[in-house]
């Protein structure tokens, strides 16, 4: 599966991916952890990247999530990724997005393109009727992604994740589509 737009393409990530996806983490370490989680140093290997690559295509199968690549078009470089995860079915037919690009190729509008192209899957390919993203309120840039890509705002919500220790508050964000 892979979806091109204008400067890049998305593709599903495999295990042939644990390489660039430890590159791109480490690369990236500080800055991403200032929207994240803590993560483990392991999370920092190969093998933990080949891991969590399998555990990407089960919940691909099983129709629990969808982790994509994002991929410079003129060079394969991977830059980034993005998620469809906590997908439900039956009367929600929803799910969430989530991503990260490189620091270096932030501003070009990549991850704007990204999010289009998954939202363009999620609405036609999987039949979702409802995605949603959260983005911390000061992270202006992640929210100007969102919605140059047809998100709205929806609300505010406290303690929502707790990012470095602490719980942060989440501006939500979500798309309808107006087929499902």
């Amino acid at each position: 599966m892979k979806l091109v737009g204008k400067n890049i393409f998305i593709r599903f990530l495999d295990e042939l991916d644990a390489e660039a996806q430890c590159t791109l983490n480490i690369r990236n370490r500080d800055f991403f952890q200032e929207y994240s989680p803590l993560v483990e140093d392991n999370r920092y290997t190969v093998e933990w990247q080949r891991e969590s690559l399998e555990k990407c295509i089960k919940q691909r199968e099983n129709d629990e999530a969808f982790s994509f690549g994002i991929f410079m078009k003129d060079t394969e470089q991977l830059i980034g990724n993005i998620s469809l995860f906590a997908i439900r079915r039956g009367a929600l037919q929803r799910c969430m997005v989530g991503y990260s690009l490189d620091k270096q190729f932030n501003g070009n509008g990549y991850m704007t393109e990204a999010v289009r192209l998954a939202v363009e899957f999620a609405f036609n390919e999987l039949l979702l009727h409802r995605i949603e993203a959260g983005a911390m309120p000061h992270n202006i840039g992640s929210i100007s992604v969102l919605e140059k890509a047809g998100f709205c705002k929806e609300g505010l919500e406290r303690s929502s994740v707790k990012i470095n220790g602490k719980w942060e508050d989440h501006q939500i964000l979500a798309i309808i589509s107006d087929k499902n």
